[in-house]
C-alpha cells in the first residue's frame, strides 16, 4: 500500500472496518481519498453463475449442486477449504479426517494435489487418510484440485466454513452468510480472525499456527455445534450478510464510496457513465 497515491480504494465496506478506514485516512495518507467499495463480487459471466477462482477440479460443479441439493437440512454442511497456498500436512490431514468421522457432518473437503514440501522433513501434504473415502461414502464429498467455492458458499445447505481466514475467502463467506471456523495460519490471517471472531462475533476460533495440529474430538464437536442454526455466531454471521450486501446496494455505504472514486477519476479524463456502466454491471 502505497500512501503516495492519488488514493487507496479497500475491497472492504464503512460498516465493517470503518474505524481502521478512518484511521488510514487521518494518520497515514493524510487526505480523503481513502474508500472502502467492498464486498467486491467476481465478474458475472454471461447471465449465468459466477466467474469461480481456480481451475481443473476432479467432481463437475453440476454434480457437486446436486449433491448439495440432496441434502435436506438447510445450513448443515461444512465446507473445508484453505485457499491457494495453504497444504496440510498429513498429521494435520489426519486430525481434520478424524473430526469429520467422529461429527458425522455432512461436509465437502476442498483438497490439493499431495505432494511434498521440504521445509516439513519432506513430510507428506494434502495426503487424504487411506480409506477415509470410503469410510464416509454418502457422508460427505472430498473434491481433488479447485473447487466453485462461490457456488458452494451460496447453497442453502451449507452452514458453516472451516477455513485459514484469507480476505477472499472471508469476504466470500460473509456474502453468503456462512458462520467461518477460523484457522489462521501465516501473514494476515490473525488480523482477520481477530476483526471476525473478536470484535465482529461472526466467526470462531479453532485453532492457530500454520502447524498446529487440532485435537480432532474437540474439532468433531465445533463442526456438530456450527450446525446448530441458534450458535451465536451464526446469527451474527447472518446480519452481518445483510448489512455487506446493504452497503453494494444502491445508496449503500459502498456505493456512495464508488461513486466519489469514480467523481475522481473523472478529474483525469474517464468517462464517468462508461466506466459506472462497467463497474456497476458487475454488481
Amino acid at each position: 500500500m502505497s500512501m503516495q497515491s492519488q488514493g487507496l480504494v479497500f475491497n472492504s465496506f464503512k460498516e465493517l472496518e470503518g474505524t481502521k478506514l478512518g484511521l488510514i485516512k487521518e494518520k497515514f495518507a493524510k487526505h480523503y481519498r481513502v474508500w472502502g467499495v467492498g464486498p467486491l463480487p467476481p465478474v458475472k459471466v454471461g447471465d449465468e453463475g459466477l466467474n469461480e477462482r481456480g481451475g481443473a477440479t476432479s467432481i463437475p460443479p453440476d454434480q457437486v449442486i446436486s449433491w448439495l441439493d440432496s441434502c435436506k437440512v438447510d445450513k448443515s454442511v461444512v465446507y473445508i477449504g484453505f485457499g491457494t497456498q495453504i497444504t496440510l500436512t498429513k498429521h494435520q490431514m489426519k486430525a481434520v479426517a478424524s473430526a469429520l468421522e467422529e461429527s458425522g457432518v455432512s461436509f465437502i473437503w476442498a483438497v490439493k494435489e499431495p505432494m511434498k514440501r521440504a521445509e516439513d522433513g519432506d513430510d507428506d501434504q494434502s495426503l487424504i487418510p487411506h480409506g477415509f473415502e470410503d469410510r464416509v461414502k454418502g457422508q460427505g464429498l472430498v473434491i481433488k484440485g479447485w473447487v466453485p467455492q462461490l457456488t458452494i458458499l451460496k447453497h442453502r445447505a451449507v452452514g458453516s466454513y472451516f477455513t485459514h481466514c484469507g480476505w477472499n475467502s472471508a469476504l466470500e463467506a460473509i456474502v453468503a452468510g456462512v458462520l467461518l471456523l477460523a484457522w489462521p495460519m501465516q501473514a494476515d490471517h490473525f488480523q482477520i480472525t481477530r476483526l471476525l471472531a473478536d470484535e465482529v462475533g461472526a466467526a470462531i476460533r479453532v485453532c492457530k499456527g500454520l502447524r498446529s495440529v487440532p485435537d480432532a474430538t474437540i474439532l468433531a464437536r465445533i463442526f456438530v455445534e456450527s450446525t446448530n442454526v441458534g450458535q451465536p455466531q451464526r446469527v451474527r454471521a447472518m446480519e452481518l450478510q445483510k448489512t455487506a450486501l446493504n452497503a453494494i446496494k444502491e445508496g449503500g455505504s459502498s456505493y456512495q464510496a464508488l461513486d466519489k472514486v469514480a467523481e475522481e477519476l473523472t478529474s483525469f479524463g474517464c468517462n464517468r457513465t462508461e466506466m459506472m456502466k462497467t463497474i456497476r454491471s458487475s454488481l
